[in-house]
């Protein structure tokens, strides 16, 4: 067996950063940036109005009860050609261009109309209610880096960027193949000793999360045969993840089964608890990432180890972010393997987060991931942890 860190390494360095591609703006949420974006305007390109009001030079305000001479209108999208001068106004609204010679804007609610004239009915504190032309960003300058995951506004600001289409990174394909001949897909009527194949649909919305495409070819049966068949319907994979068989009993083939298509393992067990029977090879330009059977195992190691790998392939640094946390009751001390404990999480009023293990850590229960925020990591022959102390644990978050 080897180390955690090792694995991750033996990951990284054997993992390449996909190739880059168009999509339109519209599709690039959850994308990763493949190239800078940079402006390719100014915005706004022009001095705008904040408000529905005047425009008027704030030099000619002195007076509250000053009146101006209304020369024209500019509204969003047809500017006032002309020059406001003194004792002179232009109506603009929000968004609109403000004309040349105004430095104000006099809101609609503070001015008063007789006679054809416009009149302050209060006074004004200075030059106001102008957005500057390039108050957002200017032509050149870059906006997003290179390796930024596209969500939230950003892809917004793309797209006020005038970039119509965005050079990210492609999806890495993910194919995930179960395995076993007690396994039933949801909705079946079991007979005894049947279980309901449900690992890959969980891990199917992480993969999905982590910027990743998910295909699930089905339940491989326990035969060397059938495993090969699912890998031959496999069509240009980045990742293929089988779950299971690939431990020492007698009816795990799975190993055996990808051996018979050429797979080089790099490694082939991890001393860590759930998930000493994760394995990782190539198989042509496939990365192989085996994962325990127990769902709870394969979930963990989902965070654990395909995360990182996922991460690798966008080009983006792993994923999984490692976060100090104190415990809320006492953990006992740990064994030969590092260990990763399900666990809930809670911040108090000072904003410190207290962290409890789940009460059963079976590799095989899936429920304690319903409250579980958080994996708490214990190191090798690690001592008990008295509540109070400080542990280390993985976001299930990031």
């Amino acid at each position: 067996m080897i180390t955690r860190h090792d694995a991750l390494n033996i990951i990284a360095t054997n993992t390449p950063v996909l190739p880059a591609e168009r999509v339109p703006v519209s599709e690039a949420a959850g994308r990763v940036l493949a190239e800078p974006v940079i402006a390719r305007l100014t915005q706004p390109p022009s001095a705008m109005s904040a408000m529905d009001g005047y425009a008027v030079r704030f030099a000619d305000c002195g007076d509250m009860g000053a009146g101006f001479v209304q020369i024209g209108e500019s509204a969003a999208g047809a500017p006032f050609d002309g020059e406001v001068g003194a004792g002179e106004t232009v109506r603009v609204f929000t968004g609109s261009v403000i004309p040349a010679g105004a430095d104000h804007v006099v809101i609609q609610e503070e001015v008063a109309i007789r006679d054809d004239r416009v009149y302050l009915t209060e006074a004004q504190n200075g030059p106001a209610n102008i957005r500057p032309a390039g108050l957002d960003f200017s032509e050149g300058e870059t906006l997003i880096a290179t390796g930024t995951r596209l969500s939230g506004a950003v892809p917004s600001l793309i797209a006020a960027a005038n970039w119509a289409e965005v050079p990210v990174r492609r999806r890495p394909k993910v194919v995930l193949i179960a395995n076993g001949n007690e396994l039933k897909l949801p909705g079946a009527s079991l007979a005894r000793g049947e279980i309901i194949c449900s690992t890959p649909f969980g891990l199917a919305a992480l993969i999905e999360r982590w910027g990743g495409e998910a295909h699930f070819t089905g339940i491989a049966g326990d035969s060397e045969d059938d495993i090969v068949d699912h890998i031959d319907r496999i069509r240009d994979p980045d990742v293929i993840v089988p779950l299971g068989g690939a431990s020492v009993g007698d009816y795990d083939y799975m190993k055996s089964a990808f051996a018979r298509r050429g797979l080089e393992t790099l490694f082939s067990k991890v001393a860590i608890r759930p998930g000493k029977p994760t394995w990782f090879g190539k198989l042509g330009a496939a990365r192989v990432l085996g994962l325990p059977g127990n769902p709870a195992s394969a979930l963990v190691c989902a965070y654990v180890f395909l995360a990182p790998l996922l991460a690798r392939m966008q080009g983006l640094e792993p994923a999984g972010a490692m976060v100090r946390a104190k415990a809320a009751a006492d953990i006992p001390a740990n064994g030969k393997r590092e260990s990763f404990l399900r666990a809930v999480s809670h911040v108090d009023e000072t904003g410190q987060t207290w962290v409890t293990p789940a009460a059963n850590q079976d590799s095989s229960l899936l429920s304690p991931f319903l409250q579980a925020s958080l994996l708490i990591q214990r190191p090798v022959d690690a001592p008990p942890v008295p509540a109070g102390e400080i542990v280390t644990c993985l976001r299930l978050d990031a």
